[in-house]
């Protein structure tokens, strides 16, 4: 008796992964949301409002949000790291994505086509995800990061305590420190995964003949 067809492991295991990917990013977001919304609101509101988010309801709440605001920072992160960095004028700055892009595929149409080659090989398809998972986790805590601090920075301005300018000061050089140091591991991860790519998918099949490189001398006919 021939089994029922189940569902593919690798299938479940990028929608699992995808699923926690957004998440991890949303959560960023919303931690930030309710920030602002306590620099908003002011120490009073808020702690009369402390008690409704230990509810079961606001924590159901607060995951739909965050896996939403996940979507949302994602897209928000791609646009504004390619206008932050395609608009700058310090040259200092990395290119954008699509520009480390073209130092290892000269065509949109190219690059299609190795992630069609890539996709044959399950392993390595796999790992290219992994590889992209982590890419678009740098990418949104880009933002997330710079967000939470400016939201951190105005949360704290609403609460009197000790040594208040000091602690701005350093969540402020820590989170834009922080904020860089994602922005640069999202540049690195993206020319690895290009790089990776190419090489992966340039390599001749086996069992093809490798191409003969022409001798010095001699005429192509």
């Amino acid at each position: 008796m021939s089994s029922s067809p189940q569902p593919e492991p690798p299938a479940l295991a990028a929608a699992t992964a995808m699923f926690v990917e957004v998440l991890v990013v949303g959560i960023g977001a919303i931690t930030a949301s309710v920030l602002l919304l306590i620099a908003l609101i002011g120490p009073d509101t808020t702690a009369k409002l402390a008690p409704v988010t230990g509810s079961s309801a606001a924590a159901g709440v607060g995951l739909a949000t965050a896996y939403a605001l996940g979507i949302l920072i994602d897209r928000a992160a791609d646009t504004a790291l390619g206008i932050l960095i395609d608009r700058a004028a310090d040259t200092a700055l990395t290119p954008h994505r699509r520009q480390l892009r073209t130092r290892f595929f000269p065509s949109n149409t190219a690059y299609a086509q190795a992630r069609l080659r890539l996709a044959d090989s399950p392993v390595l398809a796999a790992r290219a995800d992994y590889a992209r998972s982590r890419m678009r986790i740098c990418r949104g805590w880009t933002l997330n990061t710079l967000a939470l601090t400016f939201t951190a920075d105005l949360a704290m301005l609403r609460y009197s305590f000790e040594h208040r300018p000091l602690i701005l000061g350093a969540t402020s050089a820590l989170g834009m420190a922080t904020a860089f140091g994602f922005y640069c591991t999202w540049r690195a991860l993206t020319m690895t995964g290009y790089r990776k790519l190419a090489e992966q998918t340039t390599l001749p099949a086996a069992g093809q003949p490798v191409p003969a490189q022409p001798q010095p001398g001699s005429v192509a006919s």
